[in-house]
C-alpha cells in the first residue's frame, strides 16, 4: 500500500497517476514534465529553464513527503535532444551538488514541446 503525494499547485497529471507513491521510507516521483498547472508546457524550447521547472516540482513533492534533494537516491533522466545534455547538466549540478546515482537516455517525449523528463526514488526517512 501506498501514500499518494500530491503537492499544492502540482500540474495536472496529463495521464492517470499521481505525483509521488510514498512507501514506507521510499518515495517514487513519478516522471515529472515541464508543466504548468493546466498541463501546458512552459518555457518552451530552453531546456534549462524546463529543467529548473522539473527540479522544481520534484523538490515540491519530496518536501511534501517529508524529505529534500538530499534524499533522493536516484534520478532517471529524458532529454529529446542530445545537443541539451550540457545545459541540462548545467541546471541539475546547482540542485545537485553531491548528485545520486543516475541514467540519461534522449528520447522522444510524450508532450510536445517538453524537452526534459525527470523521475526520482528518494528515502525520506519515514517508517
Amino acid at each position: 500500500m501506498f501514500v499518494p503525494i500530491i503537492p499544492e499547485g502540482a500540474s495536472k497529471p496529463i495521464a492517470p497517476y499521481v505525483h509521488g507513491s510514498l512507501c514506507g521510507d521510499t518515495l517514487y516521483v513519478a516522471g515529472t514534465l515541464p508543466l504548468d498547472r493546466d498541463g501546458g508546457v512552459v518555457h518552451q524550447g530552453d531546456v534549462a529553464a524546463q529543467t529548473r521547472h522539473v527540479l522544481d516540482q520534484i523538490q515540491a513533492v519530496v518536501r511534501k513527503a517529508g524529505g529534500t534533494l538530499q534524499d533522493i537516491a536516484y534520478n532517471m533522466i529524458f532529454i529529446a535532444r542530445a545537443e541539451d545534455y550540457a545545459a541540462m547538466n548545467q541546471v541539475y549540478g546547482e540542485y545537485f551538488p553531491n548528485p545520486p546515482a543516475r541514467f540519461c537516455i534522449v528520447s522522444e517525449l510524450v508532450k510536445k514541446g517538453c524537452l526534459v523528463e525527470i523521475g526520482s526514488i528518494a528515502h525520506v526517512g519515514r517508517s
